[in-house]
Parts: C-alpha cells; structure tokens; sequence
C-alpha cells in the first residue's frame, strides 16, 4: 500500500485486499493504523518510521483476527515526510505469494521510472496539495531542495511564477482544469530567459475516483529554437521563391509585367466572365534605335523607363501594362472600355517631350488594337490580331492606331504568301523579264532597253508593283535583281552587239547597294555573260543617296569606274537637287512621268521641267523623260532637248519575242515625230 505523510492509505494492491479481507473502496482514505494498529504508539501517534528494513508485525483482519506480517516501508522521493510505499508480507506461515514480488517489483519500476525520466513530474492531491515530484522537476524549475523538503506549497508556486512570461495564464489554467477534473491539458510555457517548456496534465485516479493531478514538464527548447530557425529559413527561402517569382515574371528595366505575366493575365481575363470585352494595345517607339545610336543606351533606357510610367497613367490600376521587350509595350484593358479613347490618351501622353539628363526627347509610337469579339478567342490569337494592327498602322505612316479588322489579316495572308514564293521565285524559274525601248532623239533609234522584272506564277502573273516592296523587306530583292541582271544579258547579248551605242538599263533597289559585295557580283556577272560594262546603266532612285554611310557612294563608283553608267530614275520626286548632283556618281537622268504628265496641249509654261533639262545638260548628264504617252508629249518633250524618250507611246514592256517588232514600230514613230517637229 502507499500511504502519506499522514498515515492515510491512498493507494492498495489486490494482495493486500486479500491478506486483510477489505476491500480497496474500504481502505482508500482511511489510516493504517487500521491494518497495522501495533505501528502506533500508546497515545495513538505513528512510531517513526524505519525504511529500507524488514519489519516483524502483527496485522489486524478486517475479522479482527490478527497475523503476522513483514513490513517494509520504502520512501516514494527522495524528500523526507512525503508518500511512502509499504511492502506487507503475510509471514503466518512463511509462504511468499508471488503478489509480493509483483508488488516490490511494480513499486521499484514506479521508483525507478519517476526518478530517470526526462520529465519533470509533480503529483498535486485533489484539494491543491503538492504531494509528490522527481528530481528532474526541481532541475527543470531550478527549485532548492530545501523549498521542496518544508513543502511551502504558495511559496513553491510564487518560485514557479516568476519565471513565466504569462503567470496569470499558468494559474488560470490550473484553475480551469480543477474545475473539470477528468480533464487532460497541454500547453506549452515560456520562460523569461527563453527556455520553452511542454506541459502536460491528467487526473490521477485510484480506482476510478480522482484523487488528484499528475503535471508533467519537458524543456523543449533547444526543439523550439530548431524549429523556430527551420521556419525562418523555410520564410527565408519563401521569400527569395517570391523575389525569384518576381524576377521571372517582371521586367527588369522597367518593373512592369513582362511577357509571361502578361500572358498569364490575359488567360485569366479571357476566363473570366466578370471581365466583359477585353482590348489588347500593342504600343511600339518608331525608330527608337536611333534615340539609342543618338543619344545612347543610358537615355533609350530612361525613355523607357518613363514611358511605362506614362502609360500606367493613362489606364486604371486594374488594367495591365506589360513590356513584351525592346520597345514594344502592351496594354490589356478590361470591363468594357473604350480602347479608341485609351489609345488617343497614349499617343498624347507619349507626344509630350521627354527630359534625360538634360536634353529633350520626342517621339512617336505607332499603336494596334485587337478585342475579344468572341469567347472563342484565344489569347494567341488575340495578341497576334493586335501585332497584325500595329504593322498597318506603321505602314500607314507611323505615330497612329490601328484597329484591327477582318481584311487586314487578308493582306497579312497575300503579303505571307508573297514573301514564301519569292524566297523560291529564282530556283523555280518563276521570274521573266520584259524589254521597254528607249528612243534616241538624236538617233533616231532605240538606243536602250529597260529590262522589267515580272513573276509568273503557277496562279497567274504578279506585277511587280505588288511584290517588288514584299521582296525589299524580306530580302530577296538581292536574289532576283541578279537573276533579272542575268537573264537581260542573256537574252540581248545579240542585240548589244550589234551596235556599241546599244545599252541596257536594270533598275538597283536601295537593299542592293547595302549589300558590301553588290558592284562585284554585278561586273561578275556582265563578265560571265560576256557584256561590256559600258553598254550597262544602273536606275538608282534619288532616296538612295540618304543612305547613312559612304557605302553607297562606293559601290557605284566602283561600277562607275568599270564603265557602268548609272542613271536616277524618278528624278524630280525626291530628295535631290540639282546643284549637287555635280558631287554624285551620275551619268543620267529620267525626268520622273509626273513632270511629262502636266503636258497636256504642249504651250504649257512649264519653268521647273525646263530648268532641269537645261542644268542636266550643263552637267553633262543625259537627260530620259519616261512615261510618255501622246504625240504632244512627245512633240514638248523633243523640243525641250531631251535625248531620249521612253512611254507608251512608243511600246509597252514586252517579252523577247517582241521585241523587235517593239525596236521597229519605236523607230518609225520616232522618224514621224522629227519630221513633224522640223
């Protein structure tokens, strides 16, 4: 049995039943003396009490017949005046039941467990009581021996407290657990000095009455701090995750969305229903590549820099505004509004002048509208409807909007079908040339021959007016000119050389010029061909000698200087003068169709058209005038001085075939013309 300081029976085995015939509810709460009346004294105190020794008594029975037993008193802590385990063996007869050793044996494993375990334990009787704790309580709790030993229960608990950072929390507890005594708690209590304790409480039964409360404290710590670093390193990590997310989807530069935000802001747009008609605006800086070659990298990056700011201003903070890359923004607006106006706000706010390190900048975007028509619209689809727009609006002339529309993406389908037959247009054989004559009024005679690219494909023939612009831009302009400069030598050698004063004329686009190689390739190709470089003339048009560089200049000095002439076509309607056309590898001039044009009755007073026959001639130029069409013009132009005619008049581009009966029709018509004119 255990029995308290007091003497009272708190705890029996069921071999202790047996041996004294009670039972367990009749000896829990009472005295031993009960059981073991000759262990009192004569005025009825407890003799004092011998542990680790055998003790020879006489028992009572519950019959009130006495035995003999062996008692052995042992102490439950190692505190003086607390519980006491004690031992009863019924010696009558010397017989040991094996109850006995069960019993030493379950006492000496409670023992032996509550003094090695790394919990601290305090046992507290029903009425607030301290009654029992191990060791490792007073380490935990740092508690003198000596506080435990008088067992000053408020001063213990004063100790307790005011090493808490929340005492009041720690005694409401208690409380609350007092006034429900089956109930179990776990909590956790931390220390001023940092420590962390786990507490954990359940009521102690004998039987099934609750007699008390079994505290346990384990010092978690160095457990805590492990998972408190664990969580600052998992939020450390979480937080470089979101500045690597922010990385991945904004654009350095400007701090804007970039590509696959934006992307993943118009998927959720277009799947929500919420969101109503959805507009795409594609906003890109014209020639912002010469701000940058201008001004530097620096000032193109703040330009930058200050137009996604100016365009955040011109939409709702609810609305998207991305930069796809280089100088191309987007803009994705949402809940129905109005793009034309939003589009009018960003080409005024980009209008304005814009201040990097001290000088103004100005420029000009050109801008492409798209809108979900349909909820069948991809996102794809949407921003390749916007892209489409912007490209008619800078080829409308930049600095506006487009919006697009059904027909354009027509175009874009012509102009994508254009531009994959003429990467092959030459290897399939599929470019002609035509042959125009070109009559010396001195002559009298077809002195020239304009060679004319034509493409005839499998679908029928394509003018050049429609795939000449489609082939400067992709490229392969450089591929048919050689082909057309090929095909003409071929073709007329024969004719060539039947007179030195004969010549062909091959009109040479501003991509052809560019390329460092172009006058090697042309005098290698008249070599192969077996055609005089003298009976060759290069058409130039006058925007051709803006290119930035001298490379230009070079190349058709280079042919120049081999005996190719080179003559401006479309002189008049661009950006040439007279005056320096003295400084400019030039041999001739064509007098541009729009200046024939304004001669309708031939008394015209035409001062601009004069004047420019007279200086070509004062510079030793020959002098075309091309696209005539009537005898008036013919008559006009004649009288003017013009060395040599070239229109309708006299033919129309024809194919070799006809063209001697084109060079015969030109000189018949030429004769006439003189003899009216004498």
């Amino acid at each position: 049995m255990v029995i308290s300081e007091r003497g009272v029976i708190s705890l029996v085995n069921a071999e202790l039943e047996q041996i004294f015939g009670y039972s367990r509810e009749e000896l829990v709460g009472q005295h031993y003396g009960l059981l073991l009346p000759h262990a009192l004294s004569d005025d009825g105190e407890p003799q004092e009490y011998q542990f680790g020794r055998n003790l020879s008594l006489l028992g009572r029975r519950r019959s009130g017949a006495e035995l003999t037993i062996e008692v052995r008193m042992s102490r439950l802590s190692t505190n003086p005046g607390r519980e006491v385990a004690v031992s009863v063996r019924d010696i009558s007869n010397r017989h040991r039941t094996d109850a006995d050793t069960d019993l030493r044996a379950a006492l000496s494993l409670l023992s032996a467990t509550l003094d090695s375990t790394a919990d601290g334990i305090l046992v507290v009787s029903d009425d607030g009581k301290i009654k029992e704790a191990n060791e490792r309580f007073s380490v935990l709790w740092g508690i003198p021996d000596a506080l435990l030993e008088r067992g000053e229960d408020i001063r213990l608990m004063a100790f307790v407290l005011d090493q808490l950072v929340d005492p009041a929390g720690f005694v409401a507890k208690i409380r609350e657990l007092y006034e429900a005594p089956e109930a179990e708690s776990f909590d956790v209590l931390r220390f001023h000095d940092g420590r962390t304790f786990e507490r954990y409480s359940r009521p102690q039964r004998v039987a099934s009455r609750v007699v008390g409360r079994v505290w346990s404290f384990r010092d978690i710590t160095a457990r805590r701090r492990a998972e408190e670093h664990a969580q600052d390193a998992l939020a450390e990590l979480v937080k470089q995750a979101e500045h690597h997310k922010a990385l991945a989807f904004r654009d350095p530069l400007t701090g804007l969305p970039n590509r696959a935000l934006f992307h993943e802001r118009l998927e959720a747009a277009l799947s929500d229903p919420e969101s109503g008609e959805i507009h795409l605006v594609i906003v890109d800086v014209d020639d912002f590549k010469e701000i940058n070659d201008v001004f530097g990298h620096r000032s193109g990056d703040d330009l930058l820099v200050e137009i996604g700011r100016r365009l955040k201003r011109c939409v709702r903070p609810e609305d998207t505004v991305a930069r796809l890359g280089g100088d191309e923004f987007v803009v994705l607006l949402t809940g129905g509004q109005d793009p034309v106006a939003a589009a009018g706000r960003i080409v005024s706010s980009l209008s304005a002048p814009a201040y990097m390190d001290g000088v103004e900048l100005r420029v000009n975007v050109s801008l492409g509208m798209s809108s979900s028509v349909d909820d069948s619209l991809h996102a794809s689809e949407l921003m390749r409807r916007a892209d489409i727009a912007l490209h008619e609006a800078k080829g409308a002339g930049k600095n506006r909007f487009e919006r697009f529309h059904p027909d354009m993406m027509t175009a874009l389908l012509l102009r994508t079908d254009l531009e994959a037959g003429l990467r092959r247009a030459v290897e399939r054989r599929e470019i002609l040339v035509h042959f125009q004559p070109i009559v010396s009024t001195e002559d009298i005679d077809v002195c020239q021959m304009e060679v004319l690219v034509r493409w005839q494909r499998p679908t029928g023939l394509v003018a050049p007016v429609d795939f000449i612009p489609v082939a400067e831009r992709n490229g392969s302009i450089i591929g048919v000119g050689e082909e057309v400069l090929r095909q003409a030598c071929a073709q007329l050698s024969g004719w060539l050389e039947g007179s030195e004063r004969r010549s062909i004329s091959v009109n040479v686009s501003a991509v052809q010029l560019r390329e460092e190689q172009f006058a090697s390739r042309v005098l290698a190709i008249l070599t192969d061909a077996g055609v005089r470089p003298g009976q060759v003339i290069m058409e130039v048009t006058e925007s051709v000698f803006l290119i930035p560089g001298n490379r230009v200049i070079e190349q058709l000095s280079l042919l120049q200087h081999h005996g190719v002439r080179i003559s401006i076509d479309d002189f008049g309607t661009g950006y040439s003068s007279l005056g320096r056309l003295q400084d400019l590898p030039v041999d001739a001039i064509k007098v541009d169709k729009s200046f024939v044009d304004k001669i309708e009755t031939g008394d015209e007073r035409l001062p601009i058209l004069d004047s420019m026959v007279d200086m070509a001639h004062n510079l030793g130029l020959h002098v075309t005038a091309e696209g005539v069409e009537s005898q008036v013009q013919a008559d006009r132009l004649i009288r003017l001085g013009c060395d040599a005619l070239q229109g309708y008049l006299f033919s129309k581009p024809r194919p070799l075939g006809e063209v001697s009966g084109a060079e015969e029709h030109s000189t018949v018509l030429m004769r006439g013309l003189l003899r009216s004119a004498a």
